[in-house]
């Protein structure tokens, strides 16, 4: 059996996390300035040390300097305080991501892995348009074009535009005016960079699932900083992370510890305007994924951000202060401190409003899978640095990665864009004037017999290379993967 984590303490008494419980999900929250950055670091350092690994994003970048060892400043207090004779200092295995591939290894999905829903909801699309969208991805389906990135999608939103009449018998009304909001929603995701999050090599879950030589599990960071400047393209990103790991881990039962632990930082941004239809997706990955040995845990500032639906099925909770400077302030302190299974020796509410800095209510699951009284107490300090590394040494890191240059360099290959542009020139080669009999076609150039031939041969020859992709949420929603 593995060995359970430390991750507070009370006097004498220690408050641990079960590993075979820790796939039963979890809820880290506090207002800003209370210690969840900390408390996130110190749960991905145990997860670590125990050989599993972690994914999460650093949204402040201050979370990079588990890469080195700390064990300075206000950590060594807090470990003198709590008398923790075998802290040491330790750095951790890590591995850095970035959309822009700048800190960090590039990190792709194509279009087709996204899928509808998803995409709808990063452009910001109403329902109509989000339809529109839909029956765009059908006929991409139905016609084996393959949707890897921006370019793909604009191709055939302009084709499926110009052949609407076509279209509308089979699939139903396109309207022009919803297919021009799409596109204007691609041209302002183009315009903040998001163009880059397209395209392939696309991300293989399995790349963050590493271990080290020692057995540690990889922390993985991926870069938000700069990606939250759009927060519906993060909170996308890393639900179609969480639907990915969902739809390719086998089923797993209950193990000693889980696979990989998912930490899903400002989650209030993944629920904020969701349609119901979103919402129920990420319920059913969120009950389910537990069975392939993934544990979720989100991070956010306030219970109340979570749905109820969600938060029921978080077992392992770690509360920091709460400021109530206003009767809605209060209401969600009495409703944080309902949420905690009751400590008659303890006032639940009163306490959340009196936590200090990297103190916490915490509760965990125990081995029958009940939560724990909920006690007061301080959480244990980090063994990695607190605080960020230097550009310096995140690149050295970036480079001495196994992973450097397997995703570095984007690839372009056949796809919905230059299938849909031989089509095009074929048809206004078809539209020239015949040759006169006799003259044969002028050097370098093919006829159209041949451009149909060659097209065809192409069509066959990459059809498993074009075969259709589609994430889980749009295999949920009737899509094919």
């Amino acid at each position: 059996m593995t060995a359970p984590l430390l991750i507070a303490q009370r006097d004498d008494h220690e408050i641990y996390l079960l590993p075979q419980m820790a796939n039963r999900h979890g809820l880290i929250t506090g207002a800003t300035g209370t210690g969840k950055t900390v408390t996130l670091q110190t749960l991905a350092e145990g997860f670590s040390r125990i050989g599993t690994p972690v994914f999460m994003a650093d949204v402040k970048g201050d979370l990079s300097g588990v890469a080195k060892p700390g064990g300075v400043g206000k950590a060594t207090e807090r470990a003198r305080q709590l008398n923790l004779a075998d802290y040491a200092p330790e750095a951790f295995p890590v591995v850095f991501w970035d959309v822009w591939g700048e800190q960090g290894h590039p990190i792709r999905a194509t279009v087709s892995d996204m899928g509808p829903l998803l995409l709808a909801r990063m452009l910001g699309l109403n329902e109509t348009q989000e339809g529109v969208l839909n029956l765009t991805f059908k006929i991409a389906d139905d016609e084996g074009l393959l949707l890897l990135d921006l370019k793909d999608l604009r191709a055939l939103l302009q084709y499926v535009g110009e052949n609407a009449k076509r279209y509308t018998t089979e699939y139903g009304n396109l309207s022009a005016a919803s297919i021009g909001a799409i596109q204007r929603g691609l041209l302002a995701l183009e315009s903040q960079g998001g163009d880059r999050l397209f395209g392939e090599p696309m991300l293989d879950i399995h790349d963050l699932m590493q271990t080290d030589d020692k057995g540690r599990g990889v922390i993985n960071l991926l870069a938000a900083d700069r990606l939250m400047q759009s927060p519906k393209a993060y909170g996308t990103l890393l639900l179609w992370l969480l639907a990915e790991l969902f739809e390719n881990l086998p089923e797993a039962g209950d193990l000693d510890k889980p696979k990989l632990v998912f930490f899903f930082d400002e989650a209030h941004l993944l629920f904020k305007d969701a349609p119901q239809a979103l919402l129920d997706k990420i319920e059913l990955v969120v009950r389910l994924i537990r069975s392939k040995g993934v544990g979720v845990y989100f991070v956010t500032q306030n219970p109340a951000d979570i749905p109820d639906s969600i938060a029921g099925q978080l077992g392992n909770r770690v509360q920091h202060a709460l400021r109530a400077f206003t009767p809605k302030d209060q209401k969600a302190l009495r409703a944080a401190a309902e949420t905690l299974r009751d400590n008659v020796e303890l006032d639940e509410a009163a306490a959340i409003a009196e936590l200090g800095v990297g103190e916490a209510l915490v509760s965990c699951l125990d081995a029958k899978g009940q939560p724990t009284i909920v006690e007061r107490a301080l959480v244990v300090p980090p063994r990695g640095q607190i605080g960020p590394l230097t550009a310096a040494e995140r690149a050295a890191l970036i480079q001495g990665s196994v992973l450097y240059g397997h995703y570095e360099k984007a690839v372009d290959r056949e796809s919905a864009y230059e299938l849909l542009k031989g089509r095009s020139e074929q048809q206004q080669t078809a539209a020239e004037p015949a040759a006169k009999p006799g003259r044969a076609p002028a050097a370098g150039r093919q006829t159209v017999a041949e451009a149909m031939v060659k097209s065809a041969a192409r069509a066959i020859g990459s059809q498993l290379g074009r075969a259709i992709i589609r994430g889980v949420l749009g295999s949920l929603l009737g899509g094919r993967r």
